[in-house]
């Protein structure tokens, strides 16, 4: 399966890349652990949910599932970045969690390390999985896991303004149609559209939508396609239809920007979907557009559910049992009612939006959505993300034309 001694080396590299392409699209805390309990009869797993506690429902589920599986669970919740760099530790010291919830940009960089192991070996079922999210686990042609639901971008947009502004959100087909209804809202005095450029991977996060609604492809960061989507973003910027605050913005403080109620639009995510309802006014959700139509691939947020190798093979059998359980149909409907995540098999997704209709645009942008990882980029994507972020900020501030900047980027990346 995996030697130790190759496993530990690769481990050790990939400890410096794993960083930065983690904690963009879910929730943040901290946690803490000890070795796997001795007792053989417990099983550890490890989650990036330490906002959960002991008596939420999500650690009752883990604990029905040891139940069912007959072993007792010693559960931690870490901070993501925290989980990503504690399991490459775990893993040169051969003790690695029996079950790992991973954010799914990081499961390509364990796998190419030799710290998890592949759904053919661990017999993860994976067949109802909607192929465009289960990329997000796949390196070397193998599946690494299966996920435990996804979140992704749209565009949040606000009733009053647009209807104040003469703009029937029913036009907004692609770029043309979507500037055109900036311009009218500027010109009824409102503000047009806030997202996130800041110089980090949620820069890149964001962008991406616009990069992949284009045409663009990650390993051409120069291309034409390419140019046109960051030449988007820094029109929108010289007429004022985007604020200035964006080349700083985190997700974050663009929502609280959008949440003040004077813009049209807010790129965004399914994460926001609690705050939308307490924003006090009618908002509705739009897929982000491609340039000439339809729905652009936005990134995929979301977690994977996985398999670490072990030294002793003979847990696996009931470790894959855990594991079933936690993405069983009706397991990983409550899970993702609770996370605000769109499930990741089509069976479960029509049972979401039978019981929520409002949920429809984000299944349609699940749908469309690409991981960051995905096309076989694996651990290339961290540096291609850096360069592609220092883009935009140099295109964005100013300092750069659109050319030049993805041009230096491009440049950089080779």
């Amino acid at each position: 399966m995996h030697s130790s001694s190759g496993r530990r080396t690769l481990v050790a590299a990939a400890l410096s890349t794993v960083v930065a392409v983690v904690g963009t699209a879910c929730s943040s805390g901290s946690g803490s652990s000890d070795a796997k309990g001795a007792d053989s009869g417990t099983y550890t797993i490890w989650d990036p949910y330490p906002q959960f506690a002991k008596d939420s429902d999500w650690v009752k589920l883990l604990d029905k599932c040891g139940t069912e599986a007959g072993v007792k669970i010693k559960r931690t919740g870490f901070d993501t970045s925290d989980l990503a760099n504690k399991t490459l530790l775990a893993a040169q010291q051969g003790n690695s969690p029996d079950v790992l919830i991973v954010d799914n940009p990081v499961v390509s960089t364990l796998a190419e390390a030799g710290v998890l192991t592949t759904t053919e070996e661990n017999k993860l079922d994976t067949s109802k999985v909607d192929p465009n999210l289960l990329a997000a686990g796949q390196s070397g042609g193998k599946t690494y896991g299966t996920p435990i639901g996804a979140n992704t971008l749209a565009l949040y947009y606000n009733k009053k303004v647009l209807t104040e502004a003469g703009v029937d959100i029913a036009s907004v087909k692609d770029w043309k149609s979507l500037t055109a209804a900036l311009e009218k809202v500027k010109k009824a005095g409102k503000k047009g559209i806030t997202f996130s450029a800041i110089g980090t991977e949620e820069g890149s996060f964001q962008f991406l939508p616009w990069f992949w609604g284009a045409g663009a492809k990650l390993t051409e960061l120069d291309s034409a396609e390419a140019v046109s989507a960051l030449s988007l973003w820094t029109d929108w910027m010289k007429k004022d239809y985007a604020p200035n605050s964006v080349i700083n913005n985190t997700q974050t403080t663009s929502w609280q920007e959008f949440a003040s109620g004077d813009y049209a639009f807010a790129e965004n995510g399914t994460w926001q979907l609690a705050n939308a309802e307490k924003a006090g006014f009618d908002y509705g959700v739009l897929p982000i557009p491609g340039a000439d139509g339809g729905n652009a691939a936005a990134p995929t947020g979301g977690e994977f559910v996985t398999l670490p190798v072990q030294e002793d093979t003979g847990r696996y059998a009931t470790a894959q049992k855990v594991a079933t359980c936690l993405t069983s149909a009706q397991n990983i409907y409550d899970t993702d009612t609770t996370l605000s995540y769109v499930a990741p098999t089509g069976e479960v997704q029509d049972k979401q939006v039978a019981a929520n209709a409002e949920l429809k645009p984000w299944v349609d942008a699940v749908k469309s959505a690409k991981g960051r990882t995905s096309d076989d980029l694996g651990t290339k994507y961290p540096k291609i993300s850096e360069q592609m972020w220092k883009a935009v900020q140099s295109a964005l501030s100013g300092s750069k034309s659109p050319e030049e900047a993805l041009a230096e980027a491009q440049s950089a990346v080779k």
